[in-house]
């Protein structure tokens, strides 16, 4: 597989493009990408889940059994269930958000569509999520997937990366530029 965007230079990259693969072949993109937003979203609403993919204190075999036993409470999938289990043996479990992310790039470049890294003080609604992927299919002429998070300390506002362009109107970035301007 060919990647001109520099996916595969990252190790997160390599493992990304070989899930996408193994999920391509099995027809199963969609489910995959599904499970690794899951996935995503438990790492940044759970602590407990999130220590047990960074901690360097879980063995290998710990590891493994609880991403196995998480993967069937979340209904992950059994081809991404699978990969947790080699990204535990690995100890690469750390790397599974930016594993998440580059997967994802990689399935919006196989349906055509590019990505944008959005960033909000707070959770978007489905509502202003589609008005945001209008906005932004209007302003680069193509489809547009969201990889949503969320960082309180921008205050309000957007901040939004389509590949090396970036949107700030955060209302922090707005702070900063005034204080700065009065600095003289």
């Amino acid at each position: 597989m060919e990647n001109s965007g520099g996916i595969q230079a990252s190790l997160a990259g390599r493992y990304a493009t070989a899930l996408f693969e193994l999920a391509r072949d099995e027809g199963k993109i969609d489910s995959v990408e599904r499970s690794l937003a899951t996935l995503r979203s438990a790492l940044a609403q759970s602590d407990d889940f999130r220590r047990l993919t960074t901690s360097p204190l879980v063995s290998r075999a710990e590891a493994g059994s609880a991403v196995t036993a998480a993967a069937k409470a979340m209904d992950i999938d059994p081809l991404t269930a699978n990969f947790l289990g080699v990204l535990a043996a690995n100890r690469r479990l750390t790397a599974l958000p930016d594993i998440s992310r580059a997967f994802a790039r990689l399935a919006a470049d196989q349906r055509g569509e590019t990505t944008a890294q959005v960033t909000s003080a707070h959770p978007l609604s489905d509502d202003q999520v589609a008005e945001l992927k209008t906005q932004l299919k209007t302003r680069v002429g193509r489809n547009v997937s969201v990889d949503l998070t969320v960082d309180p300390a921008i205050l309000g506002g957007l901040v939004v990366k389509i590949g090396s362009q970036m949107i700030d109107s955060s209302i922090r970035t707005r702070l900063n530029n005034l204080a700065h301007a009065m600095k003289g």
